[in-house]
């Protein structure tokens, strides 16, 4: 089994109830820290007492771990000899060998809601009380701070409730937990990711898609969560590519503005970045949406990618001198500036490809009335 999720959901927990329930020896891995070496002990265990009812092996980061090492395990765990629980908190299509893969059922684990995580606090506090001394009170709306503030990781839930009880001196025999204490230990929790991780990547990825869907209330929320972490750079990339390829040619002017905003940004800093990104952002939920430009050079390069080229017309190469073998000399070039309107018709695409058709107006008043003109002028 694979176990896939994020950090503080009960991976870990889970493994080890299915270790208790069937009986088997659980031995368990990091693979930030684990070698081949510590593979062929828990192996070499299999003949002793310890591997008479199996050997439920529990590899946290099984990312780390590299072809390899994980080739390793493959003979032990088709012979079942080995049961295999892997948790990672990156897509194990990624990052676990095929093989493996293939031999496994991947489990997904979700960030445990905040209702659930209420109940895990409470029990905490209730826990604690049964242990100390020194009667345990909490100010309104601790519990909930802590399950809004741990970002759905359970375990940064339970060890804020024990840090509370900590760093909290008892007056008269009670230890009175303040919202004040319990806010200085959970401020960063529900910001913090991995930056190379898939948080960062569907954060991102929900930044760029609620200024697509034109969502400024969720574009700006998620804009708030990037920059609470930090992520400056991968903000301004994605907005930039946002205002090209989502508002494009509908709204033109909004490049030269969102890049002017993305300066303004990277010259002042972080917290004040947070401003211009945010004028920048709402603007582009706002603006009329086009992606036009965006088909027309992915069909264009597909075109081209696929072989469909073809000579560029000799009217459109540069100046220089015909060879001998030439059927036809000159360039005959039609300069559009000489004609009315300042256009003529002429081929410019390749005779391969000449009634190709990339560039298709989508219907907003900016494109629309380009179109309109030039329908005019071409008569088409």
């Amino acid at each position: 089994m694979i176990f896939y999720g994020p950090s503080g959901v009960g991976k870990t927990t889970l493994a080890s109830i299915i270790a208790k329930r069937t009986n088997m020896t659980l031995r368990k891995l990091n693979g930030t820290t684990a070698s081949t070496a510590d593979i062929k002990d828990i192996v070499s265990e299999l003949s002793g007492f310890s591997g008479l009812n199996g050997i439920l092996l529990y590899l946290d980061e099984i990312q780390y771990f590299n072809k390899k090492q994980q080739q390793t395990l493959l003979e032990f765990i088709e012979n079942g000899s080995i049961t295999l629980i892997a948790s990672t908190t990156e897509n194990p299509y990624f990052y676990v060998y095929g093989a493996i893969l293939s031999r496994s059922t991947v489990f997904e684990f979700k960030r445990v809601e905040k209702n659930d995580v209420l109940n895990t606090i409470e029990r905490a506090y209730n826990i604690l009380r049964e242990e100390s001394e020194e009667k345990i009170e909490l100010e309104d709306g601790v519990t909930e701070h802590i399950a809004y503030g741990c970002g759905g990781d359970v375990r940064k839930a339970v060890n804020a409730v024990e840090l509370s009880v900590l760093s909290t001196c008892a007056k008269d025999g009670i230890k009175h937990i303040t919202l004040e204490t319990v806010k200085s230990l959970t401020q960063m929790s529900a910001a913090k990711y991995d930056r190379e991780g898939d948080e960062h990547y569907d954060l991102l990825s929900a930044f760029q898609k609620s200024m697509r869907g034109s969502d400024p209330n969720a574009a700006v929320h998620y804009l708030g969560r990037l920059l609470e972490a930090g992520d400056l750079p991968s903000v301004c990339r994605r907005l930039i590519v946002c205002a090209c390829e989502d508002v494009g040619l509908a709204y033109p002017m909004i490049i030269p503005i969102v890049k002017a905003a993305v300066d303004s940004a990277l010259q002042v800093g972080l917290p004040e970045a947070r401003i211009p990104l945010a004028d920048a952002v709402i603007l582009v939920c706002s603006a009329p949406k086009s992606n036009s430009a965006y088909m027309a050079i992915n069909s264009a390069m597909e075109d081209i990618r696929a072989g469909k080229t073809g000579a560029i017309p000799r009217q459109l190469q540069n100046k220089h001198y015909d060879g001998a073998d030439a059927k036809v000399k000159g360039q005959f070039y039609n300069y559009p500036h000489d004609f009315k309107n300042h256009w003529v018709e002429q081929q410019y695409l390749p005779n391969a490809i000449k009634d190709a058709i990339y560039y298709v107006p989508a219907e907003n008043k900016n494109e629309q009335a380009f179109a309109e003109y030039w329908r005019k002028i071409k008569g088409k």
